[in-house]
């Protein structure tokens, strides 16, 4: 849905006058980034204006998050956010100097992003069935790698394994590509990468994909079941990636930019370009992102409760 803004007043109504920056909490080349970068080109190109993207890794995304809510709210500070740093490392550290649903502005969703169980190929399980049944008869024995402790790979690696009656043993790397690379280099036996990360692999065989987490099949391996479809019933577990910006941006400035954003997102190359990364459009409202915060901060704070997951 794209919303319609009336008319800024005073130095706003020629928006934007200078660059943006664009925070993303998390390094090059991950989800938030590809995302972002894509994004950001084509509003520099519609705005006449440099859009930067910049990276500010560290502490799980939270060094990013804290900058932008932190951020004049005029517009020149957006942030790319997703489910991990707005929803689970809120419920993660609850002492945490910002809180999502407080200090930003939703301006809207942009995509969702699967997950994908994948494995090294010379696993015997090609199938979900196959998994659950290895790995209930092999009990602790098999490895999972995430990105970190309390990442997205780490909280659905948990999930699964309550979901799925099976238990395996979490090996935290220090980013996604490192934990993709164990995977690859036979260090661990499978993980929940993310499907925009991780597409290239499967496809050119270096890693065999079992199944995804969402809810219904991803675009760009339409082959592929879902974990919900093939033996777990109900799984779902994706990624949002959506903007922000900072708590206190005028209300007329956040309609312009979900409209502007719209705009470029649904651009038939855009949408072309995003789908073939395994990524889902999923545009909203200002009002139904940050509704989606909310939910996401309740649901993954129950899957934290129930598995005991602590952050070291």
């Amino acid at each position: 849905m794209t919303l319609q803004w009336t008319g800024l007043q005073g130095a706003q109504a020629a928006y934007p006058e200078r660059p943006v920056r664009m925070i993303v909490p998390f390094p090059p080349g991950g989800a938030n980034d590809i995302v972002a970068r894509m994004v950001a080109q084509r509003l520099a190109e519609q705005w006449g204006k440099p859009v930067v993207v910049d990276n500010r890794a560290g502490a799980g995304g939270n060094i990013g998050i804290e900058t932008g809510a932190r951020a004049n709210p005029d517009g020149y500070t957006l942030t790319i956010g997703s489910n991990s740093t707005l929803a689970t490392n809120v419920v993660l550290e609850p002492s945490l100097p910002f809180d999502p649903r407080r200090d930003f502005a939703a301006i809207s969703m942009i995509v969702t992003a699967a997950n994908i169980l994948i494995v090294h190929p010379s696993l015997a399980a090609n199938t979900t069935a196959d998994f659950i049944k290895l790995a209930r008869s092999n009990t602790r024995k098999l490895n999972y790698s995430s990105f970190g402790d309390g990442s997205s790979a780490h909280l659905t690696g948990e999930m699964f394994k309550s979901a799925a009656g099976v238990d395996m043993v979490h090996i935290p790397y220090k980013g996604g590509g490192p934990a993709l690379a164990a995977v690859m280099g036979g260090e661990v036996q499978c993980t929940f990468a993310n499907l925009s990360v991780a597409l290239p692999q499967v496809k050119g065989g270096k890693v065999k994909a079992i199944a995804v987490t969402s809810a219904r099949r991803a675009t760009a391996l339409p082959e592929l079941p879902t974990l919900a479809e093939s033996g777990v019933p109900g799984f779902e577990a994706t990624a949002t990636v959506g903007m922000l910006a900072p708590a206190g941006t005028p209300r007329a400035l956040v309609l312009r930019l979900n409209q502007d954003v719209h705009r470029v997102v649904n651009e038939p190359a855009m949408r072309e370009q995003l789908l073939a990364r395994g990524l889902e459009i999923a545009l909203s409202t200002p009002e139904e992102f940050a509704r989606y915060i909310r939910s996401e901060i309740e649901r993954w704070g129950r899957v934290v409760r129930d598995a005991g997951i602590r952050v070291k």
